[in-house]
């Protein structure tokens, strides 16, 4: 027996068929591709770092294309199908709660930040938790309420648990330039613990006394579009020692 013209033509376009399957079995694993992953700048200090590390060792042939916007950006984005997942603090629009999955992720207390001239002022050792009421009168570094409603209404929580009404003095939409304006003594500001991590030597985080309020910081991404990539990675926050934890 002999070969046809027209097998004889066949082992290219064969091989170059098994080539192009061997090349789709990684992205059908989600060990390659890319994911578009973005998150609020909280995250930055604390969780992000751990899951990007651990992610990027089970999973080096995925291109990770990051982004930090506010929680109410990244709704949008993901609802537009132009981010794939989501770092975020809640809460999500209700318009939005059918068509997104929602993953909570940490929990971690808030502490308060000010300038160690002003710390200094309450004369109290820098370590010791401050009462709120003490700080009544200093002006509050807050992000708006038009884009992070999750943390505003935390702070005015703290606040309204202490029976005080904050005195609003300036609004930032970065972690980084509320503790650079608490740096120059433009106010206190109501921050997540995991801020610690981000070193400011003019700065002084102070727990609050009493029970105080905590920040919950969560997954979110599209139900209807799982990507073998992002399965991976919300399978890594899932396996966290304590999905509920300080950072």
């Amino acid at each position: 027996m002999e070969l046809t013209p027209v097998a004889r033509d066949l082992p290219p376009e064969v091989r170059r068929l098994l080539v192009s399957a061997d090349a789709l079995c990684p992205l059908a694993r989600g060990e390659a591709g890319m994911l578009s992953l973005a998150f609020v700048s909280t995250a930055d200090y604390g969780l992000l770092p751990a899951l990007l590390r651990k992610f990027g060792a089970r999973y080096p042939g995925v291109r990770l294309q990051l982004t930090e916007a506010t929680s109410d950006v990244q709704t949008e984005e993901l609802v537009a199908g132009r981010i794939d997942v989501g770092l975020v603090i809640p809460s999500l629009p209700p318009r939005h709660a059918i068509s997104l999955s929602y993953l909570p992720v940490a929990r971690e207390p808030l502490v308060i930040a000010r300038s160690e001239e002003q710390s200094r002022q309450l004369g109290q050792d820098a370590s010791a938790p401050v009462d709120l009421r003490d700080l009544a009168a200093a002006p509050l570094v807050v992000f708006p309420r038009r884009l992070a409603p999750g943390l505003y209404y935390i702070a005015m929580g703290c606040y309204g648990a202490a029976g005080l009404t904050p005195r609003i003095g300036q609004e930032a939409i970065q972690m980084q330039t509320i503790v650079n304006l608490v740096s120059a003594g433009m106010g206190a500001a109501l921050v997540p613990e995991s801020l610690r991590h981000l070193r400011c030597t003019s700065v002084v985080y102070r727990p609050l006394l009493g029970a105080g309020l905590s920040v919950e910081t969560g997954l979110v991404w599209r139900c209807a579009e799982v990507s073998p990539a992002l399965a991976g990675f919300i399978e890594i926050v899932r396996s966290r020692p304590a999905a509920l934890s300080a950072l």
